[in-house]
């Protein structure tokens, strides 16, 4: 039996294994194409807006289209509407829960699993599942750094508390245009400083400098943290100030935290700054010369998104090996800059509106309120190719 509520957790673990529960949205058709429900084993989803659970007539129509065999689990924007819906479905004999917090609740779920634990350092990948990003906690001897925190700084700080580490350093590496970046008030926070690639503290739109505080970070600039060293590599494309972090302990064993510039079947969009062409070249230079000049076959590369949940591996990490991934990469294929550049511009998706209001806001130029910042986060990520995507994506409304 389901209970009458349901947290994004739990929901989230039911999905885990194949089942025949049934997802009904009650939000209007609009807000249910740019966004949905995704996991390793989505169920089928019913879009029925709310208001024809209402009238009576158009009532009648709805229930026709809803199993009464299946557990069905009610979702609308924040939990109300669909609370309302759940509670008819109920008096018709069907067998509901209605997620808490809704699409809200779901888009503040982050599971946090261990990718690596052995004597020289803890490394976490943080899945914000909603969006398709990862995060990660680097924890040596005692301190830690944060790669990429989203806007839940609450969920870090917690991580942190249970390893007991101190905060070294927290990294963006890029200025991020799908997601609002939790490092500034993760800084705020904690007293840590901030690390951001110069470059990237200037809007590519407008060229407004950016006014969050933060350190410049370098090509070259190399972090101890206990037995473990991180060295910073530039990697324009994606963005121009986009950095990767090249993580090494003192047994040798590396770790390349990839951001957008490389996922596990994709490449970082390079057209986010409205220069599609030149930065394309910019990423060739970038996968073709420094990452793969720099990083060892054997390291396993923990990226910034991935498309879809079918990237999971057995242990419900998005991770591979360098040399797996530069096997298994269709966009890694066009290894000329002229062929590699001609099959990027013609596999472009299309860009979401918000990411220009997000890349203020990192900025520092801008300021948005918890329900604005879950409209401009609404549904997965589009940073890479499209060619990355071959499940759900969000469409234009």
């Amino acid at each position: 039996m389901l209970p009458k509520l349901l947290s994004a957790n739990a929901l989230y673990q039911r999905l885990q294994q194949r089942g025949d529960l049934l997802l009904l949205d009650v939000r209007n058709n609009e807000e249910f194409r740019r966004s949905r429900i995704e996991t390793r084993h989505t169920p089928e989803t019913l879009n029925i807006p709310y208001v024809e659970f209402i009238e009576d007539d158009t009532l009648e129509v709805a229930l026709d289209r809803i199993p009464r065999e299946r557990p069905i689990v009610a979702v609308c924007a924040y939990g109300g509407s669909s609370e309302y819906v759940a509670g008819i479905l109920r008096r018709y004999g069907y067998e509901v829960a209605n997620l808490a917090g809704g699409m809200e609740g779901w888009a503040g779920l982050h599971v946090v699993r261990p990718v690596v634990d052995d004597e020289w350092v803890e490394i976490f990948q943080i899945d914000r599942v909603a969006r398709g990003c990862l995060s990660y906690v680097i924890v040596s001897d005692g301190w830690a750094v944060v790669v990429d925190p989203s806007r839940y700084t609450d969920e870090y700080l917690a991580l942190l508390k249970s390893c007991g580490a101190s905060l070294r350093l927290i990294v963006d590496t890029h200025a991020h245009a799908d997601h609002i970046s939790g490092g500034p008030a993760l800084a705020q926070a904690t007293g840590a400083p901030y690390y951001l690639h110069p470059y990237d503290a200037i809007n590519p739109f407008d060229v407004t400098p950016a006014s969050v505080d933060y350190k410049a970070l370098y090509d070259g600039h190399r972090f101890r943290l206990g037995s473990v060293v991180l060295r910073a590599l530039h990697a324009p494309g994606h963005t121009l100030g986009h950095v990767v972090l090249l993580a090494t302990t003192v047994a040798g064993q590396s770790y390349l935290f990839s951001g957008d510039t490389i996922f596990l079947s994709g490449i970082g969009r390079p057209d986010l700054g409205g220069q599609a062409e030149l930065w394309a070249c910019l990423a060739h230079e970038t996968i073709f010369g420094t990452l793969k000049s720099a990083t060892p076959g054997n390291a396993p590369v923990l990226p910034g998104h991935y498309a879809g949940p079918g990237e999971v591996d057995k242990h419900g990490l998005y991770t591979s090996t360098f040399e797996t991934v530069w096997a298994t990469n269709k966009d890694l294929a066009f290894a000329e800059q002229e062929e590699f550049v001609s099959h990027v511009l013609t596999s472009l998706p299309w860009t979401p509106p918000e990411y220009v209001e997000i890349k203020r806001i990192n900025g520092g130029l801008a300021e948005v309120n918890s329900r604005r910042a879950l409209e401009l986060e609404m549904g997965r990520n589009v940073c890479a190719l499209s060619t990355a995507y071959t499940s759900f994506v969000p469409v234009p409304g």
